[in-house]
């Protein structure tokens, strides 16, 4: 439960939220164990066509009857000890007993004077006869579940808000932490997972919230209020009920623990339903073209009997619980029913020898007693409904922090270096680099960059350019050798300053639900509407954002852009990178999904936007292949050759089948 602890730690912020909720449950506590208390004015007083004034009086009699009892017994106690010849161990015996019967006189008396004074004033205001008191009773009883009601509703209430203020602040905090994950540590969990623990982990942990501040507040407090109200008749006869307690508390802690596990298991499965999903829905058109629907049902079958057959392995243990306290409790009150029958047909007060109270209980005591303690099940029954939801909490808390607590790779230097006004010369030094240990991505690659130079990047699939690129942007960091610019290596650069030099235009063009306008503003927030158009006019977007478009700049591009064609989206990238006019650019097959005449008029403006900004292009096109000043060619990890196109064009039988020949769809 460490990790639901966490929680609480965010939850116990809303501190005035806490305490209302608290004072609440306090309230519906006492108000319920009060209205049981009412049990025993009406059967000890009323009926027996007696007033509440009269059950006063017999009290203070009985009170009196008392102290006369307690007057004796210190009376024999002080003849003992005058005896002559009395030794000093019993000397030191009946003064202990004498002091103790002193002092319950001493307290008596004070309760005996206090209970006289109260007389007139229930003689005065309490109705002086049994009907008139079973109105008062009653309507004091309705007025209590009214208050007990209306504290119920602002205690969920409070309660409402505490957990949804929970889970707005985790939710928050959980997509901070992964906006400031490396991509490969954010590459650990899978988009379906990641969705998983954002929406039904979170929301399981607000409703664990929700139980912990409401029912797990609220239903001990009844139990504690009816547990002193049973206490104040006969705490020895409570004792004798709580006998069978650590059985059941055995119990509950064993299907616990067995709820937690299975709850674990069932979220890490509903993970895996997400992930199904997701990977569904994104390769709808491979599935219908290749007509494997009926694979892809029988896989999504059996993930979904899976979570089926682990959600009735936590129905069967829910199911255990409230049945067994349940049942448990009945054992123990029909135990005292006999125990406490049996003290009140034969006007005893001690069983098995134990003395049980003080004097003889009445048939009202008695009652009222059995009530308490039907007023403790209840509490009891609905706590242990609530063990599921709590175990589901804590499971969702430890896959939520599990999260949470994973430490980026890439993170800023605690005293950062300084990068040059102007960037300079970049150098890939003796890189290297791998995913997993087993796989060498890079392969010492040693690269110089001049600033101002266009860099062309050609290789087969598989070879490390765009992770390469990755490198130069600081997605990840060289596991061997170093990348620098003017010899400051990138790991001693906080990453912001770092970025905000880039601009990078991938072959996977990504787009926000947004309009047309901010998806170009994105990167560069303060640009005006003007400067929004002129990048759009550069990138050759303009004319289809005000012709084809219905709202154009205002028009909503869809999740992922799904509105727009790919060589849209494209061109709506490459003026998102022309507006943030970055000295780094990146070109990522930036040009593969354009029509050929967009592509002759991209090229033209990328032949001027590319002048005095170090720019790196992968690419197989020959078009663009002419604006690089040089070509880089690598091949499983390594460059094996740079040059002009004309030198590679040449010499390098890699380039040529790259460039020119049908074997570049491969690349």
């Amino acid at each position: 439960m460490s990790n639901f602890a966490r929680v609480f730690q965010i939850a116990l912020r809303h501190r005035l939220t806490v305490v209302a909720s608290v004072l609440c449950s306090l309230g519906v506590a006492i108000l319920w164990a009060g209205n049981i208390a009412a049990i025993l004015p009406i059967v000890d007083g009323v009926m027996h066509e007696k007033t509440i004034p009269d059950l006063w009086r017999e009290y203070i009699v009985s009170q009196e009857e008392r102290l006369v009892e307690l007057e004796k017994n210190a009376d024999f106690y002080n003849e003992a000890l005058s005896e002559v010849g009395i030794n000093v161990q019993r000397e030191r015996d009946l003064r202990k007993k004498l002091d103790r019967i002193n002092k319950q006189r001493a307290e008596d008396s004070i309760w005996l004077a206090r209970y006289k004074r109260a007389l007139p004033f229930l003689d005065r205001w309490l109705p002086v006869t049994p009907f008139g008191t079973l109105v008062l009773i009653c309507v004091g009883l309705a007025l209590s579940t009214i208050l007990k009601s209306l504290l119920r509703i602002a205690g969920l209430f409070f309660m409402a808000r505490l957990g949804h203020l929970t889970s707005f602040e985790l939710r928050k905090e959980f997509y901070r932490r992964t906006l400031g994950l490396d991509m490969g540590t954010f590459g650990q969990s899978s988009k379906g997972d990641l969705m998983n623990r954002f929406t039904t982990d979170i929301g399981a942990i607000a409703f664990g919230t929700n139980v912990v501040f409401g029912m797990a507040i609220l239903e001990p407090m009844k139990l504690i209020a009816c547990l002193l109200g049973a206490a104040l008749i006969s705490w020895q006869l409570l004792l004798l009920s709580a006998l069978a307690a650590p059985l059941a508390g055995y119990a509950v802690h064993a299907l616990a623990k067995s709820l937690k596990r299975a709850n674990r298991r069932a979220l890490q499965e509903l993970s895996s339903l997400y992930e199904h999903l997701e990977e569904t829905f994104s390769s709808m058109k491979v599935i219908k073209a290749f007509t494997m629907e009926s694979r892809e049902r029988s896989r999504f079958h059996q993930a979904s009997k899976q979570y089926y057959r682990r959600s009735m392995k936590i129905a069967f243990y829910d199911s255990l619980v409230s049945p067994l306290t349940e049942s448990m409790g009945v054992v123990v009150i029909m135990g005292v029913v006999m125990a406490g029958g049996f003290l009140v047909l034969n006007g005893q007060n001690h069983l098995f020898g134990i003395r049980v109270s003080d004097e003889p209980l009445s048939h009202g005591m008695l009652t009222t007693f059995y009530m308490m303690l039907l007023g403790v099940i209840d509490p009891f029954r609905r706590l242990s409904g609530v063990f599921n939801h709590l175990q589901r909490a804590a499971a969702a808390s430890d896959r939520v922090y599990e999260m949470l607590d994973r430490t980026s790779q890439v993170v800023d230097p605690p005293v950062p270096d300084k990068l040059p006004q102007r960037l300079g010369r970049m150098h890939f030094r003796d890189v290297s680099f791998s995913y997993t240990p087993e796989e060498l991505v890079l392969d010492r690659v040693d690269l110089h960059v001049e600033p101002g130079e266009t860099i062309a990047i050609i290789g087969p699939n598989g070879c490390g350019k765009s992770t390469l690129m990755n490198l130069a942007a600081r997605f990840y960091d060289p596991t061997g050798g170093a990348v620098t610019i003017d010899g400051v290596d990138l790991r001693n650069v906080k990453l912001r300053d770092l970025r905000d030099r880039f601009g990078v235009v991938t072959q996977e063009t990504l787009l926000f639900d947004d309009t047309v306008a901010n998806n170009i503003r994105f990167g560069s927030p303060g640009a005006t509407q003007e400067e929004v158009e002129r990048a759009a006019r550069q990138a050759h977007a303009h004319r289809f954002v005000t012709e084809k478009l219905a709202d154009g700049y205002a028009t909503l591009c869809g999740a992922g852009g799904q509105r727009l064609s790919g060589g849209q989206r494209q061109r709506l990238a490459l003026a998102r990178a022309i507006l943030r006019d970055p000295e780094i650019l990146i070109l990522d097959e930036a040009t593969s999904q354009i029509d050929v005449e967009s592509e002759r008029l991209i090229h033209e403006v990328l032949e001027n936007f590319v002048q005095g900004r170090t720019t790196f292009m992968i690419t197989h096109r020959p078009s663009t292949l002419a604006l690089a000043d040089r070509i880089v060619v690598m091949d499983h990890g390594r460059v094996i050759d740079v040059g002009t196109m004309d030198e590679l064009s040449g010499r390098c039988d890699l380039f040529r089948r790259l460039a020119h020949l049908d074997y570049r769809e491969s690349a």
